[in-house]
């Protein structure tokens, strides 16, 4: 139900008084507001006329944050779902997704300020009442929605799903939220807070080990630390969709003629305004898909590393899941006459992967359910040097620091503690890609984390260890794989290894490359 129909549907609710000599009194005589009709903040229809219904994009919305909540999922694969499920148009859509995108990126942030309006810890609130309220707040404070409209669809919302019983605590709650803006809020809660570190990330919506950690990180990949600002706000704008048509076998006609606009990083790339994008044919066919334009790059700058002739040649993605690089890799692979192995340890996710390989035909891919750190048991036995790959993609697991605009929960899930258990598997991943590559081949070492601990120190660990490997540069293939120019000047995401002549690894960031934070390094064996 759009705004406008709200405020229709609150005014025929008694939401405005319209009666001759402003009589209070309903038609059973009962008095609707005790208060100074001046005084009034919110719809003053009494609680046997206000809403008991869900609103159907804020039901998607308040479903995506209880399965992120409950069920440890991700809102980026829940919401669609349930915009489907609902069948919600364009518009509403687009609120569904403003609404449950915001509610969990801001989520720290709204529990402070909930903390100060609930008399008792969060933590004693029924779940489906706190995200809620989540959602309450984050329209109060955060969107454009009249008050009124916020207070009453989130009232409305827990009565239908939760029960009548909360109704009272939530109307409360947000009318103590809504006493405030955003900005007053952010200062009344940096009173108690001394580190600007946690300033920032109240102001924000990141952790402040978060905030420290990419602070540290633009420092180590050449940039400066002056830009958090920058990066953080990025971190929270709203993603456009980016698409990609598979070489040879997609077609972006059908999507730039509903509104979609060409990408400005890499070829075969389009920016969307959004919608359910499965209504695109195109899509649903598989030849265009949903995938960042860093990792678009990350896959092709890959294929664009040594000589150009693949004719022959094996590739493996060595942690595939869920397939998007696989698919743009294995449709680059069968141009090139070369053929993909794609390994996924999880088997859902390896079923992932052949749904998203479909349509590159068969003959260019396989797909292996395993542990990528088992990555011999490809050989057959047989040594590198026999039966190794040309190229290999290492997509590490990380903490997705780099990818916050698009998994807003993740902010929240990740911890320090995730640093020190996915070192050791990332060190792992990569020797034991570097064990199948044949010599002369090379290995792409990627992470959607700009962390230096998940991204040079990594690399850094592995050479010093190793005698048959050498760092080459990967800013010349990502240059050679974008647009022209879109890597030049202040969008130069190199950092020079050994001095300025060096080898350089490459780092995205959303700020300044509208990608998520993206990190490559090419090594080769000797």
């Amino acid at each position: 139900m759009s705004e406008h129909e709200n405020r229709a549907r609150d005014d025929r609710r008694g939401g405005r008084d319209r009666r001759p000599g402003g009589d209070r009194r309903n038609a059973k005589g009962h008095e609707r507001n005790r208060r100074a009709r001046t005084e009034r903040t919110f719809s003053s229809a009494a609680p046997s006329g206000r809403t008991r219904r869900a609103d159907p994009a804020r039901l998607a919305a308040f479903e995506t944050l209880r399965a992120v909540s409950e069920e440890g999922a991700y809102g980026n694969l829940v919401l669609p779902k349930a915009v489907r499920a609902h069948r919600l148009d364009r518009r509403d859509a687009g609120f569904a997704t403003e609404l449950a995108y915001g509610a969990l990126r801001w989520q720290g942030t709204w529990d402070a300020v909930l903390a100060r309006c609930v008399d008792r810890p969060l933590a004693d609130l029924d779940g489906a009442v706190l995200d809620a309220l989540r959602l309450g707040t984050h329209q109060l404070l955060a969107m454009r929605v009249p008050d009124h409209a916020a207070l009453d669809q989130t009232v409305g919302l827990v009565r239908a799903v939760v029960g009548a019983g909360p109704g009272g605590l939530v109307n409360a709650v947000l009318r103590k939220v809504a006493a405030r803006d955003l900005g007053a809020w952010i200062a009344e809660l940096s009173t108690d807070v001394a580190d600007e570190t946690a300033r920032l990330g109240l102001a924000h919506a990141h952790p402040a080990w978060a905030v420290r950690a990419l602070r540290q990180a633009l420092v180590a990949h050449g940039r400066t630390g002056t830009e958090i600002e920058a990066l953080l706000g990025a971190d929270n704008d709203a993603p456009v969709v980016n698409l990609v048509a598979l070489p040879g076998l997609g077609d972006l006609a059908e999507a730039l003629d509903t509104g979609a606009e060409p990408g400005g990083l890499v070829p075969d790339s389009a920016l969307s305004s959004g919608g359910d994008l499965h209504r695109l044919s195109s899509v649903r066919a598989g030849g265009v898909r949903v995938q960042d334009a860093g990792s678009q790059l990350v896959a092709r700058a890959l294929a664009a590393a040594g000589d150009g002739d693949a004719e022959g040649e094996r590739w493996l993605d060595l942690c595939a899941g869920p397939g998007g690089k696989a698919a743009l890799l294995a449709a680059l692979a069968a141009r090139r006459g070369a053929h993909l192995t794609a390994n996924e340890v999880a088997p859902h996710r390896a079923e992932l992967v052949r749904q998203a390989l479909r349509p590159v035909p068969s003959h260019a891919w396989t797909v292996r359910t395993g542990d990528g750190r088992d990555a011999h048991e490809l050989l057959g036995g047989r040594t590198a040097e026999e039966a190794g790959f040309d190229r290999v993609l290492v997509d590490a697991p990380c903490t997705g620091l780099g990818a916050l605009r698009r998994r807003p929960e993740s902010r929240w899930r990740r911890s320090p503690r995730d640093l020190a258990e996915l070192g050791p598997l990332q060190r792992e991943l990569l020797e034991a890609a570097l064990d199948v590559t044949r010599p002369g081949g090379t290995v792409a070492y990627a992470t959607c984390s700009p962390h230096a601990a998940e991204t040079l120190a990594v690399v850094q660990d592995v050479l010093g260890r190793r005698r048959d490997v050498e760092l080459v540069d990967a800013l010349g293939p990502a240059r050679a794989a974008a647009l022209p120019g879109s890597l030049a000047g202040d969008r130069d995401p190199s950092r020079p290894w050994e001095g300025p002549a060096g080898p350089a690894t490459v780092q995205l960031w959303p700020h300044v490359h509208g990608t998520d934070a993206m990190f490559l390094a090419l090594l080769r064996r000797r």
